[in-house]
């Protein structure tokens, strides 16, 4: 019963139930990524995603980032998809987490070019 409260009232955290009911009787299936993200489009060309678990924008793959935008990439579509060793894997968006870039998170010492005026 919580989970179908949630998906009425919080949108951004899974799919709400007006997206599910447009996906049921506008929706058509276009494909897949690899993230397990589902891609649909309606008549009008309204182009939308579910995405597997959380909602994330950054799940997005290369592939399926310009057809999400509606534009046209010639070099998208000349390249072969393969995956090279030197690629990472995906990671969710870092921002607030313990794992969030910092510039001088291993540096216990911060070398400042400037001398504050106060002691």
């Amino acid at each position: 019963m919580l989970t179908f409260i949630k998906q009425i009232f919080v949108w951004w955290n899974q799919v709400t139930i007006g997206t599910r009911i447009e996906t049921i009787f506008f929706g058509k299936l276009v494909g897949k990524d690899s993230f397990g993200n589902k891609y649909y489009k309606n008549k009008k060309g309204k182009r939308w995603v579910i995405y597997k678990g959380e909602i994330d924008a950054s799940k997005i793959s290369n592939e399926w980032y310009s057809w999400m935008h509606c534009t046209k990439n010639k070099i998208e579509n000349i390249h072969d998809l393969k995956k090279y060793e030197w690629q990472k894997p995906h990671q969710p968006n870092q921002t607030g987490t313990d794992n969030s870039y910092h510039p001088n998170k291993n540096n216990e010492k911060i070398n400042k070019k400037y001398k504050s005026w106060k002691n």
